[in-house]
C-alpha cells in the first residue's frame, strides 16, 4: 500500500539509539572482570526496565519497548565480542590491559595515574583510559622507570613510569580462577 494512504499518526517513530563507545572493526572487546560485571549489570537493568514499562499510551509504550530493545541488542552484542582478561595472568612488571600505571610528567612534575581498561569501562574522570587510545598504546609493553613519549598534534608530552600495579586496591576486581 502507498503510504499515502496511511494516517500519519499510524507511522512509527524509530527511536534513535546513541551508539556503544567506539571500537574499531575487528579489535577484540577486551574487558576486565569488573568491566564484565558492569556490562552484565547494565544488561540487567535494561531486562528490568522493559518488565516494568508502564505507560497507558500503547503507542508510547512500543516507542519505548523499541528503544530498550535496541539498546539491548547493541549490548548483547558487546558482551558476546567480550574477551575477559584476568590481570591476575599479566606480567606484573610490565604494562598490559588491566594495568594500572603511575606517570609523573616531564616538565610539569605532574604524577597521574590511569587504568588501561576496554572501550565501555573507560572514564577519564575515573582514571581509566581506553586500551585503544594513544596514551595505552604508548604505553603498552613498557615498564618502570622507563621514559615514553606521546605524540600530540602542538606539543609531545613525555612521562617517566613511576609504578605498574595489577590489584583490587585500583578498583580491579579478582576474576574466578579458572576451572
Amino acid at each position: 500500500m502507498s503510504r499515502g494512504f496511511v494516517k500519519e499518526d499510524d507511522q512509527e517513530e524509530i527511536p534513535i539509539v546513541p551508539q556503544r563507545a567506539y571500537l574499531p572493526e575487528g579489535v577484540t572487546n577486551f574487558v576486565t572482570c569488573t568491566g564484565m560485571d558492569q556490562l552484565l549489570a547494565e544488561k540487567q537493568m535494561l531486562v528490568s526496565e522493559k518488565d516494568n514499562l508502564n505507560s497507558t499510551n500503547e503507542n508510547e509504550k512500543r516507542i519505548a519497548l523499541n528503544y530498550i530493545n535496541a539498546r539491548l541488542h547493541l549490548l548483547n552484542n558487546r558482551i558476546a565480542e567480550a574477551k575477559v582478561v584476568n590481570t591476575d595472568e599479566q606480567p606484573q612488571n610490565e604494562i598490559r590491559f588491566g594495568a594500572s600505571v603511575t606517570l609523573k610528567t616531564k616538565g610539569s612534575g605532574k604524577i597521574q595515574t590511569f587504568q588501561i581498561v576496554g572501550v565501555d569501562e573507560a572514564d577519564i574522570s575515573k582514571g581509566k583510559i581506553s586500551f585503544i587510545s594513544p596514551l595505552a598504546k604508548t604505553l603498552i609493553n613498557k615498564k618502570n622507570g622507563d621514559v615514553v613519549t606521546l605524540k600530540r598534534a602542538k606539543e609531545d608530552t613525555v612521562f617517566e613510569i613511576m609504578d605498574i600495579a595489577y590489584h583490587e586496591a585500583l578498583g580491579v576486581r579478582r576474576c574466578p580462577p579458572k576451572p
